[in-house]
């Protein structure tokens, strides 16, 4: 039998050195081979998120707890380092503040000398993934080996973690099977999970009785009594500590929580949030002091213990500046939980060595790695957060993911962003940009210019994009992928047909026929799905509303998606200033997309002052949303409508703004009190996300995202069902990938007006 070469592996390589190949064949390379299993185990995780969080009393306060705590903690950063190095010393332990990884190693490194110490044992913890101790310590002369099973597997394949909770999350129980028969030459190599685990457990027993020096992470720091808490699914935390006379504990300065007290919300929601658990396996609080005793595998049972030296590396490593970036700070609330990758459709289907950097993984990542390793490192998976923010309500602590993306995208366009377009860039007026995005960036920035142009030179422009030529063009020069179905914009906008249309007849047999509302024009309702947006003119109105239709420009989603900060600003200000003086005279502000409401309730609060965000913010609604309030004012509104038979029974999916709006309940309500039988889909997201599915590097994954969705609407029981979906990215998805059509459920409504 071959010799365990556990020891051999000293470090992790980072997820992207395959960087031979292009963004598109890695994601196509992984939606392959890792893709299913990432897949099976993030959906399960999040689902079993669900159903755990349901059984608490109060999930929304105990989110709200545990954020606070992490707020007072952060801002009292600098006076709780100091009051964990008091008590941890006086205690008898050890506690050193590393700037840097370089600093942090070295001091380790030298720990583990004046130990004596050869073989290092080591618990899962991704802040020395962070510093790459293992490689330090290799150099030192040390050998190390991981205890958690999937750290284990992943140092026995010389692969790196895949997941922030569950790092071999990517390897399936028949390559983990095919490795350990590779990698031990075992004649009856171990086949079922219990197997595997039970033959894991021998052979990193033998390693925990070698060790001399125990390596752990910390899932939380209490500054009072410099309490570590681990939180773990096996043990092996526990047992590298008990097993060796020195303890290292590797923990980031943000780990930092005042009391001991505030560690109870926290253990109620980090195995909820990532794995779906009420509760972690293991929950271990270590508190020096340091004559806790050693097991000695040598001793009889009369022996005296060894007691056990303990050491407390607090690393900076960016952090405190990131404390005083005031984009970046909610970074460091983070509880690394991995409940941002679980609820996101493009990391269920690539996992974390696509959406990921040289450490971390996820939507929290980006903020990681431009904090601690550097704009460059979180470049490459930057674009695959979409924006969509349904990480944002399965976050514990509440961090606004989305914004962090956002921003980090802002600084590598400013930063000058290279890729294929930039021969194309310098001749490029910037928009708005002191920096330089790259073109597509740009074209999907400023997506209302060319919505324009197009719209005045129609249908022209629509036969002319139609063409091979230009779209091999476009594909080549702007990233957008020919397999895309391209709008087909209209000659005559939403706004020109308001404005030439005679005079309506609004209905006025209700109470409240006084109600006016300004409809929003958005990019696509006013340019490409005008008759969408006619569709709400008329329901409206048959509901006794007094419709405005003004001219009005793109509410700023676009540039946003971007990373185009300065440029989402410029249109929030100028859409804010004509849609305030419609509130500001009694109306109320209706919306057909959820993203753009999204930007009006949510996103304007990074780009306006509170006072008028607040304002727009209260007084916008979405369309639905907006009947199914006039409903519940006057049933008789209902008597509008009789919904033909061939619409009836409805398949719906929810846009995820929708979603994380709160809103997607109003459709169903609608629907339902029109008679409708609805079947709602389970799949949160439909892949298309904007832009986000239309560039070639991304279609592939945007197509496998939507997969999940078009197997919903074809089993039996929602074949033959009207296809309804919440917003355009979702009805496009729809279009492409069934072979009946979506529809907006407001030109559902339309067709139902008596």
């Amino acid at each position: 039998m071959a010799s365990d070469p556990a020891h051999e592996r000293q470090g992790h390589d980072a997820p992207h050195d395959d960087s031979h190949e292009d963004r598109a064949a890695r994601i196509r390379r992984l939606l392959a081979t890792e893709g299913p299993a990432v897949h099976e185990n993030t959906v399960g995780f999040n689902e079993g998120r669900y159903e755990s969080v349901a059984r608490l009393d109060d999930y929304e306060a105990l989110k709200e707890e545990a954020r606070t705590i992490k707020e007072d903690a952060i801002e009292r950063l600098p006076a709780l380092v100091e009051a964990v190095t008091e008590a941890v010393e006086a205690r008898g332990g050890h506690v050193h503040l590393a700037a840097d990884a370089a600093d942090a190693n070295r001091y380790i490194a030298e720990v583990c000398t004046d130990a004596d110490a050869d073989h290092v044992v080591k618990s899962k913890s991704m802040t020395s993934e962070e510093i790459a101790v293992n490689d330090a310590l290799a150099d030192a002369g040390l050998r190390v080996t991981e205890t958690d099973l999937g750290e284990w597997v992943l140092q026995l394949a010389d692969d790196a973690p895949s997941h922030l909770v569950a790092p071999a999350i990517h390897k399936s129980r028949e390559e983990i099977a095919r490795l350990f028969e590779h990698t031990f030459d075992l004649e009856d190599p171990p086949e079922t999970a219990t197997e595997l685990t039970r033959f894991a457990r021998e052979r990193l027993g033998e390693h925990l009785a070698d060790a001399d020096v125990g390596l752990t992470g910390a899932n939380f720091v209490t500054a009072d009594t410099g309490t570590i808490t681990l939180v773990t699914s096996e043990g092996n935390a526990r047992k590298t500590v008990a097993a060796t006379d020195t303890h290292v504990a590797v923990a980031g300065v943000e780990k930092l929580v005042p009391t001991v007290e505030d560690l109870a919300p926290f253990v109620e929601l980090i195995g909820r949030s990532g794995t779906g658990q009420d509760i972690t396996s293991y929950v271990s609080l270590l508190t020096p002091p340091v004559d806790t005793p050693t097991l000695d595998f040598d001793a009889d049972e009369t022996g005296d213990p060894e007691t056990r030296e303990f050491h407390l590396v607090l690393l900076d490593n960016g952090r405190l500046d990131m404390r005083e970036d005031d984009d970046l700070r909610e970074t460091l609330y983070c509880i690394r939980c991995s409940a941002c990758a679980n609820t996101c459709a493009n990391f269920q289907q690539v996992g974390g060595h696509a959406f990921g950097g040289e450490t971390y993984t996820g939507g929290i990542a980006t903020g990681w790695e431009a904090g601690v390793h550097g704009l460059d490192a979180a470049a490459a998976f930057n674009d695959l957060c979409t924006g969509c923010s349904r990480c944002v309500e399965a976050c514990p602590v509440g961090i606004d993911i989305p914004w962090i993306n956002t921003v980090v995208r802002d600084r590598l366009n400013r930063s000058g962003e290279t890729d294929r377009f930039d021969f194309l860039v310098d001749g490029l007026t910037p928009d708005a940009e002191s920096g330089g995005p790259p073109l597509q960036k740009r074209f999907f920035g400023n997506f209302e210019r060319v919505a324009r142009l197009a719209s005045a030179t129609a249908p022209l422009s629509n036969r002319l994009a139609a063409t091979d030529v230009v779209r091999a063009a476009m594909e080549r020069t702007l990233g957008v992928d020919r397999r895309r179905a391209l709008p087909q914009f209209r000659r005559e906008t939403l706004v020109e047909w308001f404005a030439g249309r005679p005079d309506p007849l609004v209905t006025d047999a209700f109470d409240d026929v006084t109600r006016e509302v300004v409809l929003y024009p958005d990019l696509y309702t006013n340019h490409v799905h005008v008759e969408r947006g006619k569709a709400a003119v008329r329901v409206l109105e048959a509901l006794g509303v007094r419709v405005v239709v003004p001219p009005v420009g793109s509410s700023g989603r676009a540039p946003f998606s971007q990373g185009m900060v300065s440029t989402a600003r410029a249109h929030a200000e100028a859409v804010t200033d004509t849609l305030l003086t419609h509130v500001e005279v009694g109306r109320d502000v209706v919306t057909v997309e959820p993203s753009d409401l999204a930007m009006f309730r949510s996103d304007y609060h990074h780009l306006l002052d509170d006072d008028r965000f607040e304002r727009l913010a209260a007084a916008s609604f979405g369309c639905l949303e907006y009947c199914y309030g006039l409903f519940e004012h006057d049933e008789r509104r209902t008597e509008q409508f009789d919904v033909p038979p061939a619409d009836r029974r409805v398949a719906f999916h929810g846009h995820c703004q929708q979603r994380t709006l709160g809103l997607d309940g109003y459709t169903e309500g609608v629907l339902e009190r029109l008679g409708c039988d609805v079947a709602t889909s389970t799949v949160e997201c439909c892949g298309m996300a904007g832009s986000f599915g239309y560039k070639d590097d991304y279609y592939e994954l945007s197509v496998a995202v939507g997969e999940d969705l078009r197997d919903q609407f074809t089993v039996e029981g929602c074949a033959d069902r009207t296809v309804v979906a919440g917003g355009t990215s979702c009805v496009e998805q729809l279009d492409a990938l069934l072979d009946r059509p979506a529809t907006h459920p407001v030109e559902l409504l339309a067709r139902a007006l008596v």
